[in-house]
């Protein structure tokens, strides 16, 4: 038996704001059902997510087709890159990821490195990984702490690997017990 993890990138979201409490844009309302719509057909078990809620209200549509609320994970948050709690431009962002992704301690003032992102987020995964053995499971999520998460287990999933990715994105992780032995992207770009 699998287990699946079904990593969802968080859809669209306003480019200002708070890092905690944006929400979707019109585009990311409309492409949250897309993603419901694909995670239909997978016999999903349990709905997960940062608590950031631009991620929990991507995966919201198919907790609610279930008949389950989202279930909350502190430790599934974006990885905070300084102490300031509003988005980082990408223009300032670009720089930070590619020192952060050659040197995995590398921290700005306030904020965290890619080695203590991604043992929190690790620690979250290892627990559903038992909690939901040979079960499917849900995961809202963001592009850098999901890259992170990924690349604990397949060093292929790199700064490159985030670069494709897009808002929203979805990819099945297969593991047999705490292995990944596939993964999948599922999410064809609109």
């Amino acid at each position: 038996m699998s287990t699946y993890v079904y990593m969802v990138r968080h859809c669209d979201s306003p480019k200002e704001g708070n890092e905690r409490t944006r929400g979707l844009t019109p585009k990311g309302y409309s492409d949250s059902q897309l993603i419901t719509d694909i995670l239909k057909s997978e016999k999903i078990n349990a709905v997960v997510s940062s608590p950031y809620r631009r991620s929990i209200l991507t995966v919201k549509k198919i907790a609610d087709q279930l008949g389950q609320e989202v279930v909350i994970y502190e430790d599934l948050k974006e990885r905070k890159f300084s102490s300031e709690d509003n988005r980082i431009s990408d223009k300032q962002l670009a720089p930070l990821l590619e020192k952060s992704f050659k040197e995995s301690t590398f921290a700005l003032e306030g904020g965290e490195s890619n080695d203590d992102c991604q043992k929190r987020a690790i620690e979250v995964i290892n627990e559903l990984l038992d909690k939901y053995r040979d079960k499917n499971i849900v995961i809202g999520t963001h592009g850098a702490v999901m890259t992170l998460i990924m690349g604990y287990f397949d060093s292929t999933f790199d700064l490159e690997f985030l670069q494709r990715t897009t808002k929203p994105d979805l990819y099945r992780l297969e593991f047999k017990e705490k292995d990944l032995v596939d993964v999948k992207r599922l999410w064809d770009v609109q």
